[in-house]
């Protein structure tokens, strides 16, 4: 396996993703996760447009520039950055439109396409915050705690993701 590879195996990403967990842990004392990076940018920019916001615990938390916040952005700032540097690595070419999309449901606009996959996120993310953590979070993290609550959340995103696709896939 080369990092210039198109595509990794998933077992030896899963394996490196996995491992990243104990710097992790030892260096700032707190687990992979995402979803709480967009709380932490989004209580930065209300504390710019109205700091008495800042008062209110759950955006408090989430303002205070520590390492525990902070690791979070980069990390998702670095899978970002990471993604696109891999794809112009291996010279892999995006898709148009995915295929399963295609398949079931046309070849829609791009605006509709983006305006699914923003209001898909959204829900992902609302979900990931409800759930009090995201699906790294609490698949990675939460997982390798061995946290009842987060093998729960895993066998619900499983089946709402098998859902998803069968009912994708007109099977259901």
């Amino acid at each position: 396996m080369s990092p210039f590879d198109k595509a990794w195996s998933p077992y030896a990403a899963g394996i490196l993703i996995g491992l990243l967990q104990i710097p992790a842990f030892l260096i700032i004392e707190t687990a992979l996760g995402a979803s709480s990076s967009y709380v932490t940018v989004g209580a930065a920019i209300t504390g710019l447009l109205d700091p008495s916001l800042l008062k209110i615990d759950y955006a408090a938390k989430h303002i205070v520039a520590n390492a525990k916040n902070l690791w979070q952005v980069a990390l998702v700032g670095g899978i970002a950055v990471g993604a696109f540097a891999s794809m112009k690595l291996s010279g892999a070419v995006r898709a148009p439109v995915s295929p399963i999309w295609a398949k079931a449901l046309g070849s829609p606009s791009r605006g509709l396409r983006y305006a699914v996959a923003f209001g898909a996120g959204f829900l992902m993310l609302f979900g990931a915050r409800i759930a009090d953590g995201c699906t790294s979070g609490h698949g990675l993290s939460g997982m390798a705690q061995l946290s009842v609550g987060s093998t729960v959340a895993v066998a619900a995103m499983f089946a709402g993701g098998i859902a998803t696709a069968l009912l994708l896939l007109r099977r259901i």
